[in-house]
């Protein structure tokens, strides 16, 4: 029986995320809408004139956070109405016009850093001094100044801005081609159907517990891309050539040294993430062998490393239960942290729970500085489900705490340390599933759970990151990178990551390569790793020290940006400049797979 979805008037308010105390009325919207617009002058009244005086400057800085702050609020409330109903042609236009209104501030705010990168450092720091209401800016100005190396004069910066669109020329072409232009042979299903292969689709098709419906379906995705591979590679050389045009043109020495300096990220991070990851590729091997054996396979192509090696548990696990079952997990964190989670999640209406007709899919946590720390949820009465909750309510706590404690400038957090508080949650939540059940099969679906994250997000990744390198190294050395070239670097990749012993590295991964979006946001997918690493390392410490680490963590989430992200995780108890917190993640994956060969027998 097919259970129909409701519309979204007919959602109790109880389970819908409370946007009414952001606006009561798309007037109320309307009118801050206005506001902002009406603001826009008065930032643009500064213009030329931010090396005039300390006050001035504080005053340009004060105004553009107050237009932020406000044109935010306007953005956010926009997106999620529409996120709702996405049907619903009124909030459609809300979000197109605050989308615009969005472009239109960021364009009027465009002189502010080249004009504070005008003013002589020296200055600057004098004004620092002087005038304590810049004080909550000095890590900011700091920051700024600390590219000013790489600001070419401003002929020079007219013509790198006026490069930005043919700049986006590679990224736009490989997303043309792989999702409109691209079309895949038909597959047939486990009912035998015949029935298309598409993008969306095929990562199910490569969890079905079918093998001939997994083969299928990556013969086909593959060839596909082996018959376009020339102009791929061709799409991303242009894309690598990008990279080391712009970091020549900036005076940075790499691509790679670029790309981190925007975070202040030190390249010893990324060379300790991927030395670290191959001298463990051992326990990954191991992991390997023991998804063939519990496969019952002879030999373990590339199509089998996504099916689970533990079928699913039939478990129904409501909200108020899923709710109920991740604050006992984060009980670790104490009172407060506990005691806000709870509220978020029932009676301050955080949440948006389930599923109804034109909803979004898919899960996030999103809000303003001035709002609830919201979270988009599909809930499935499900593991999964649960999970999922789990890892978003990670993102919102973490933006709660921040929003209360930093000022508005500092109160969003960046990309390397985004995934910690959402990934440490789940390995709570999983630490708390493992000792409090008995159930044998339970066990084994959440190790295989917590084992696909590893290889995914830790080792996978850290390949994808190792490929970026190699790739960005050859066009920097003179090297052309023709389809050859590049199913080369990536097979053997491959085959150095998952081993050869009882393992057929098909000839067909060779092309992955080609459809991997995130190689056009370069040296980006190695924060998916350290993300990971760093909230391994920071679960445990709180389980295993308790007090004391549960302070540092707290005192990260309330951090937000005040730091460099590398500092701030220091300061929680993980230095990612070194190996040992990588070491520390890769020892929980060799526990885990030795407690997997345990109760598999």
């Amino acid at each position: 029986m097919t259970v129909k979805l409701k519309k979204r008037h007919e959602v109790p308010d109880e389970h819908k995320w409370d946007l009414d105390s952001v606006y009561a009325s798309v007037e109320a919207w309307e009118k801050d809408y206005a506001a902002v617009e009406a603001m826009l002058p008065r930032l643009t009244a500064f213009q030329g004139r931010l090396g005039e005086s300390a006050g001035t400057l504080l005053q340009a800085l004060q105004t553009r956070d107050e237009i932020s702050k406000l044109l935010e609020q306007v953005v956010v409330y926009a997106r999620m109405k529409e996120d709702e109903d996405t049907a619903n042609s009124t909030y459609q236009a809300l979000s197109a016009r605050s989308r615009t209104l969005y472009a239109k501030a960021a364009a009027v705010g465009a002189f502010l850093t080249p004009e504070i990168l005008a003013i002589p450092e020296e200055t600057i720091r004098a004004w620092l001094d002087e005038e304590p209401g810049l004080a909550v800016y000095r890590h900011e100005l700091e920051d700024t100044l600390r590219e000013k190396a790489h600001v070419r004069s401003p002929e020079v910066e007219e013509l790198l801005a006026q490069m930005a669109e043919v700049g986006a020329g590679p990224s736009d072409i490989f997303g043309k081609l792989n999702h409109a232009d691209l079309k895949f042979p038909k597959i047939r299903d486990e009912e035998g159907n015949e029935v298309d292969l598409t993008l969306g689709r095929y990562l199910r098709f490569l969890e079905s517990p079918v093998r001939e419906v997994r083969k299928q379906a990556f013969e086909a995705l593959y060839t596909t891309y082996r018959k376009f591979r020339n102009t791929l590679a061709a799409t991303y050389a242009s894309s690598v050539k990008k990279d080391v045009f712009y970091a020549t043109a900036r005076r940075y020495p790499s691509a790679r040294a670029a790309a981190l300096s925007g975070t202040n990220v030190p390249e010893s991070v990324y060379d300790n993430l991927i030395a670290t990851v191959n001298r463990n590729l051992p326990a990954l091997h191991r992991y390997v062998q023991l998804r063939r054996r519990m496969l019952g396979l002879d030999e373990l192509h590339m199509y089998d490393l996504y099916t689970p090696m533990v079928a699913d548990v039939d478990k129904k696990i409501p909200y108020e239960e899923a709710v109920d079952t991740i604050l006992k997990a984060l009980a670790p964190l104490g009172e407060e942290y506990c005691e806000v989670a709870r509220r978020g999640m029932t009676v301050d209406r955080w949440v948006d729970i389930y599923e109804n007709e034109g909803k979004r899919s898919g899960a996030y946590s999103f809000g303003a500085y001035t709002t609830k720390p919201y979270i988009l949820m599909n809930y499935q009465d499900n593991l999964d489900s649960m999970f999922t909750l789990a890892h978003e309510l990670g993102h919102s706590m973490h933006s709660y705490f921040s929003r209360r404690h930093q000022p508005y400038h500092y109160a969003g957090y960046t990309i390397f340390v985004a995934e910690v508080a959402s990934t440490f949650n789940e390995a709570l939540l999983t630490d708390y599933l493992l000792k409090s059940t008995d159930d044998t099969k339970l066990k084994m679906y959440l190790i295989n759970h917590q084992l696909e994250t590893f290889r995914t997000t830790l080792y996978r990744q850290v390949m994808f990151a190792e490929f970026e390198h190699i790739a960005h190294q050859r066009v920097e050395g003179g090297q052309a990178l023709t389809a050859d070239v590049l199913d080369e670097i990536y097979y053997d990749l491959n085959k150095r990551y998952y081993g050869t012993e009882g393992v057929v590295v098909d000839d067909l991964i060779a092309v992955e390569w080609a459809r991997i979006p995130h190689f056009y946001s370069a040296f980006y997918v190695y924060q998916y790793a350290t993300g990971l690493s760093a909230a391994a390392a920071l679960s445990q410490q709180v389980l295993t020290e308790g007090g004391p680490a549960v302070e540092r963590y707290l005192e990260f989430l309330k951090s937000g940006s005040s730091d460099y992200s590398t500092n701030l995780l220091k300061k929680a108890g993980v230095d990612m400049t070194s190996p040992e917190p990588v070491q520390q993640a890769l020892d929980v994956f060799d526990r885990l797979v030795g407690e997997m060969e345990r109760l598999a027998g």
